[in-house]
């Protein structure tokens, strides 16, 4: 960035920037500082959540990097929401819609305030995303930082984590475990800070965040509670001063070169279905043109090497000792599908970064030469369900192919009272619609569903769909993003109960077997349900909001 003109020179410079200077000084900064670049440090802490309860600390190291990179650092916080709080009731509908929220905030305060460049640090799903969606969208240099994930729990001599207590509650609804026992894992399974464990949203996000350059490689896998956090926010506050003495903004790292990056990693790591939803977005912010056909053409050259769960056996923490993302990224890279050549926030190409990085260990994460699956973790299916897409992970599930009746449900909350009541049985398809961006509003998550199916020991005997949205722990076979939404004129909307819906993940296919004579008495019969939300944020976002299959953003 030219020294002769910064941002920060319309708070800093001339006289007539006396007022600016005056508040400036309330909060500590000097006629010195007055000359060096003004960064941000960006955070998504709160005490709502362990995912984002520790940045506070990571924010005062990242502000030391800073500022003995010859820069000074102000802190600022954005808003975030605990998916794993808000899962199951009415508070989900605000998830999805706090990605945009914080883009926006980040967008306002570093537009208003004139900063030169930024550390964002986030911890928890839709953080991760909506700091990547702000720094696309300004296009100011910067450096993006995890919080780091959660350590395992221990129930009872094994390790846990919040994906056995959703999947509990199924357990107790179908008797095979007390209350008793659900409330002892209860007490075990969150032991701290950090996000949840698995390779989940927060964590698929931030291996992302390696992936597409914006993150020091390396940075992700380091435990939320390890003192090596600590250096990696200071390092990262380094990294952001130089980036912005380079002028290296992030619409040079994040071309579509590292968005394939990115999505190779997902595949490779059997990554959550938020993946496409968040990459498509952050894609939309750079001005980078992805499809999900992208996906599938990735999906199908990209093995599934690591042994995570939802569907695996380890969590980001066992991944972190055996070297963390960089070994997934050199696997990809020696086989020849990563693109070495893009460049990483340090300013090293990939290829360069990732030259130190070990090797696969052979058990968290295969060799390429046997990987767990041929085919990446995530596929986009079309058909008469859903004639623009709907997305699901394989990695989580040995199911290929699926034919059965439709057991329709309106909401998230109809579905559960089924499932929990014992009325779903094996070879159903459920169905769960008026989920969807617009018709939720909101897109909710559905991990106390899809648990309770995997509690209730169905999760290799049925499949569900929706216009909705899945938590990254879910696992079995379940098909979400379908679009359009049923609000929006999708087949989802017209579906009755007994339907016959067939899936073949093999041949990329989602059908609905009515013909379409009879679809369109059903189209024009059909009525919406009416509007949850007459005012406030969720009335605006459902005004407002795009088709997932766009990566749901507002625009």
């Amino acid at each position: 960035m030219s020294t002769s003109r910064r941002p920060s020179d319309d708070v800093t410079k001339g006289f007539r920037r006396a007022p600016a200077r005056a508040m400036l000084r309330a909060v500590g900064l000097t006629d010195e500082d007055f000359t060096k670049p003004q960064m941000a440090v960006a955070t998504s802490w709160n005490q709502v959540t362990p995912c984002n309860y520790h940045l506070d600390k990571l924010a005062v190291d990242a502000q030391r990097g800073v500022n003995e990179a010859g820069a000074v650092a102000l802190i600022f916080n954005t808003i975030a929401v605990s998916d794993g709080i808000a899962m199951g009731h009415e508070g989900m509908r605000a998830s999805l819609v706090s990605r945009e929220n914080i883009a926006d905030s980040y967008e306002l305060v570093m537009h208003a305030e004139r900063f030169d460049g930024a550390v964002t640090i986030a911890g928890c799903d839709k953080s991760l995303p909506g700091m990547l969606m702000g720094m696309a969208r300004l296009d100011l240099p910067g450096c993006f930082l995890y919080g780091g994930t959660i350590m395992p729990g221990k129930f009872r001599g094994r390790d846990v984590n919040i994906q056995d207590v959703f999947e509990a509650v199924g357990a107790v609804a179908r008797g095979t475990m007390s209350e008793e026992e659900l409330l002892e894992l209860e007490k075990e399974a969150c032991p701290g800070a950090g996000s949840c464990g698995g390779m989940f949203t927060a964590n698929t996000m931030a291996s992302i965040g390696e992936a597409i350059g914006m993150a020091p490689i390396g940075s992700s896998s380091a435990p939320a509670t390890h003192e090596r956090r600590h250096e990696w926010a200071r390092r990262a506050g380094e990294i952001a001063v130089n980036a912005v003495e380079q002028d290296l903004r992030p619409r040079r790292i994040m071309t579509k070169q590292a968005f394939e990056n990115a999505i190779m990693v997902v595949n490779a790591g059997g990554g959550s279905t938020n993946a496409v939803l968040h990459l498509l977005a952050i894609a939309h912010e750079c001005g980078v043109d992805l499809q999900l056909e992208d996906f599938n053409r990735i999906a199908a050259r990209t093995p599934h090497i690591a042994d995570l769960k939802p569907g695996g056996q380890y969590v980001m923490a066992d991944l972190d000792k055996v070297g963390g993302v960089p070994v997934i990224l050199k696997e990809l890279l020696d086989a020849g599908l990563l693109h070495g050549d893009c460049l990483t926030v340090t300013g090293q190409t990939m290829a360069e970064a990732l030259a130190d990085a070990p090797n696969a260990d052979g058990t968290i994460v295969h060799p390429m030469s046997s990987p767990m699956h041929t085919d990446g973790g995530l596929i986009v299916l079309r058909g008469t369900a859903a004639p623009e897409g709907g997305v699901v992970k394989v990695a989580s599930t040995g199911i290929r192919q699926f034919r059965g009746p439709a057991r329709v449900f309106s909401g998230e909350e109809a579905a559960m009272d089924a499932v929990v009541e014992g009325r779903i049985k094996d070879g159903d398809v459920i169905v769960i619609r008026d989920e969807g961006p617009v018709g939720g509003p909101g897109m909710r998550e559905m991990l106390g569903v899809t648990g309770a199916v995997m509690g209730a020991g169905l999760g290799e005997t049925v499949a569900l769909i929706t216009d909705g949205r899945f938590s990254g722990a879910t696992r079995g076979f379940c098909i979400g993003h379908v679009c359009p939404e049923s609000v929006k004129g999708g087949p989802i909307g017209l579906m009755e109960e007994g339907d016959i819906i067939s899936i073949d993940v093999a041949e990329h296919r989602l059908d609905l077997e009515v013909d379409e004579a009879e679809l369109e008495r059903r189209r024009a019969a059909y009525q919406p349900p009416t509007p949850k939300y007459p005012r406030g944020v969720l009335h605006k976002y459902a005004l407002l909001v795009g088709p997932a299959s766009n990566g749901a953003v507002l625009d």
